[in-house]
């Protein structure tokens, strides 16, 4: 049987700040934290709440950074990004605010630079499968077909 801490609400809200403050979270993340601490449903509420208006928690600045993170470090796409934050439960308007803070000539070069890495890694696969595995590695990287077509298209024209 796993026990769980039992700590006061106001103990709970001193760590949940703690918890804030050295890396940005969303709010599923710190409702899941302080419900390990044992607090209940209308403590958890007022906990999150106090939260948000001393600004430890604030969504739309967690998803810009979550977003931006992912593309510069992991170079995911917008389509695997959105997908994230999703599960992240992090509301539509935030999501719009995190991918539009992506630019787009950033974004560009980023899928450019995989799809060459990518090709030239397949060079000694035969032209119809490295397309199709060069294709399949970059969605699964979480860019969007028509931008990996033109991408492919490019560097085709370029050989």
């Amino acid at each position: 049987m796993i026990r769980r801490q039992q700590l006061s609400p106001d103990q709970a809200l001193q760590k949940a700040r703690h918890y804030c403050s050295y890396q940005e979270r969303c709010h599923s993340e710190v409702k899941e934290k302080l419900y390990s601490f044992g607090l209940r449903k209308n403590d958890v509420e007022t906990a999150l709440s106090q939260l948000i208006e001393d600004n430890y928690l604030n969504e739309e600045r967690f998803a810009v950074q979550f977003a931006g993170g992912r593309f510069r470090l992991k170079h995911w796409g917008k389509v695997k990004i959105r997908y994230e934050l999703r599960q992240k439960q992090v509301g539509d308007y935030c999501i719009k605010k995190a991918l539009a803070a992506i630019s787009e000539d950033d974004y560009a070069r980023a899928l450019a630079k995989l799809a060459e890495a990518e090709w030239e890694s397949l060079k000694n696969e035969e032209p119809f499968l490295r397309r199709q595995k060069v294709q399949a590695y970059l969605v699964r990287k979480g860019y969007e077909t028509d931008r990996i077509q033109a991408a492919l298209a490019q560097i085709e024209e370029n050989m």
